[in-house]
């Protein structure tokens, strides 16, 4: 057991209470009690993890004084004639320096209080589940040995009552040790997600190619789209980074001029970082050059509008409540123009739409087409409806979707995921079906890493009405902050959900209480 996950071992403590409580003979409660025994203990070293907590936050108070450093430079005032190999002016760097600095001390004092944290609830966990398994012991002892066959094959009153005696003495232990189990699952998973977080924010560390100055992996890594707060709108995730990274190390001498050229004539951090996204989404020279003459010169704003379809506006992430459907109120609308990236109302093409926008996302070529049409340059969304509803019904099919516009099966789904997104993130995916609770809860970390190093991660979601009628949506997980996850659904729109409405079956709030339960994802691999 000691091998197996935090999450396995609640449901294998779960199990054996159950057993205890519905245990019938002596010998049957003997083996029931052992079972709960066998589960191991919570696993870990609370004083090394708070060892190491301490550390980080000595280290971030240390990080105080450079920032103030950064800052007094920023402030003197710099030339603009200095420039990196991508054209990053001065000022650009030590900005970014400054906010690297920012986000470097945030990660710090950030990672230090999920280990602190991991380190208490740890030791409070092995503390209980200790003096639980301490007691259950000496109900195991008072039982005895097992009866023999004939003995419990009948059982006495006397028998029965100590049975149901020693039945009532194990049922809390046991179940202070599930507890003690969750205490620590929830505590490890926490920790597991803030520290994955923090790992994937470190972008310019991905990008390990000696091509690019390390300030100008500085600028790319801290580049954001215009407005909105700027943390949770960077242009290049860890991903592209360390994608953009390997393409420009296979690149041949004369490529690789070409679009250093590219990159020094940038007239702006922001485009320079799409011409980066276009690299790493695994385009070729040609195409980057037809892309930057498409984008080049172009204000952060109009980049932004016409290649990053899902922006997020403002940090609040609460529901603001719940409409009458129960969808929450709180919600994005996904826009070019006045046009919305989403499904026609009538057509059950949601795969095919999540799918076109998640490739939107993650291949600015892609993006652009649809927008800026053929020329790059259009501003029209009816033009940019009608170049959509194509895509859509293009994918739709090429998945083999419903001819009536009915829904897509899960090997359709993979298919137009493996053809339409996975060239341009390099990752595959694996389908996880998701039948309670627990199996939503242990695929959590895996799916929140994935969408905070950039890789969006397809969710089918599922409700039945009160006649058993079964109905069913696809979205997209494209974002994670703290213990929330950032929803698009192909109606158009975005929205923040709890890990624990995801774990627990409340999914309503990004669509609506038909929808209320998601049990499958995509897995990036």
């Amino acid at each position: 057991m000691a091998g197996e996950s935090t999450t396995q071992r609640c449901k294998a403590l779960g199990d054996r209470l159950k057993d205890v409580r519905e245990a019938d003979s002596k010998n049957d409660l003997i083996s029931a009690i052992k079972g709960a025994l066998a589960v191991h203990a919570p696993l870990g070293d609370p004083g090394v993890i708070e060892a190491t907590g301490k550390r980080y936050q000595r280290a971030a108070a240390d990080s105080n004084q450079l920032h103030q450093d950064v800052m007094t430079v920023a402030n003197a005032g710099l030339p603009d004639v200095w420039t990196g190999s991508t054209g990053a002016k001065a000022a650009e760097v030590v900005a970014a320096a400054a906010r690297a600095v920012d986000q470097q001390t945030t990660a710090l004092h950030n990672g230090g209080i999920a280990l602190l944290h991991l380190a208490d609830a740890l030791r409070s966990a092995q503390s209980q589940d200790g003096t639980a398994r301490s007691g259950l012991q000496q109900v195991l002892s008072s039982l005895g040995g097992e009866d023999g066959w004939f003995d419990d094959w009948f059982e006495g009153d006397d028998e029965e009552e100590a049975r149901k005696q020693a039945q009532q003495a194990a049922v809390p232990h046991v179940d202070a040790m599930l507890n003690a189990a969750r205490k620590a699952d929830e505590a490890a998973r926490a920790a597991a997600r803030d520290l994955n977080k923090l790992a994937s924010e470190a972008r310019a560390g991905k990008m390990r190619t000696n091509g690019v100055t390390a300030a100008d992996k500085l600028v790319l890594a801290e580049t954001s789209g215009a407005n909105g707060p700027t943390e949770l709108n960077e242009l290049l995730t860890a991903n592209d980074m360390q994608r953009s990274g390997e393409y420009l190390d296979k690149m041949n001498d004369k490529d690789r001029a070409d679009f250093e050229k590219l990159l020094a004539d940038s007239k702006s951090p922001q485009e320079r970082a799409y011409l980066m996204k276009a690299l790493a989404a695994g385009h070729s020279m040609d195409e980057i050059r037809a892309f930057q003459g498409k984008i080049h010169g172009k204000d952060p704003q109009w980049l932004r509008e016409h290649l990053t379809p899902v922006y997020t506006e403002d940090e609040d992430r609460a529901s603001g409540g719940t409409n009458g459907n129960g969808s929450n109120k709180n919600t994005d609308h996904v826009r070019f123009g006045t046009a919305q990236w989403q499904q026609a109302d009538t057509e059950g093409t949601c795969v095919a739409s999540s799918t076109v926008t998640a490739r939107a996302m993650v291949d600015p070529l892609y993006a652009l087409d649809l927008t800026g049409g053929p020329s790059g340059q259009e501003n029209d969304p009816e033009a940019f409806k009608q170049r959509l509803l194509a895509e859509q019904h293009r994918v739709h099919k090429e998945g083999d979707g419903g001819k009536n516009w009915d829904g897509m099966k899960p090997d359709g789904k993979e298919k137009v995921l493996e053809k339409e997104v996975s060239p341009h993130t390099g990752a595959d995916f694996d389908y996880k079906k998701m039948p309670d609770s627990d199996a939503r809860r242990e695929l959590l970390p895996d799916i929140e890493k994935a969408v905070a190093d950039g890789k969006p991660v397809p969710v089918g979601v599922e409700g039945y009405d009160k006649d058993g009628k079964r109905s069913g949506h696809a979205m997209m997980i494209v974002g994670q902050e703290g213990n929330m996850l950032q929803i698009y659904n192909p109606w158009g729109t975005t929205t923040w959900v709890s890990e624990e409405d995801f774990v627990n079956g409340h999914m309503d709030g990004a669509s609506d209480n038909r929808l209320p339960t998601a049990y499958a994802v995509h897995l990036p691999k």
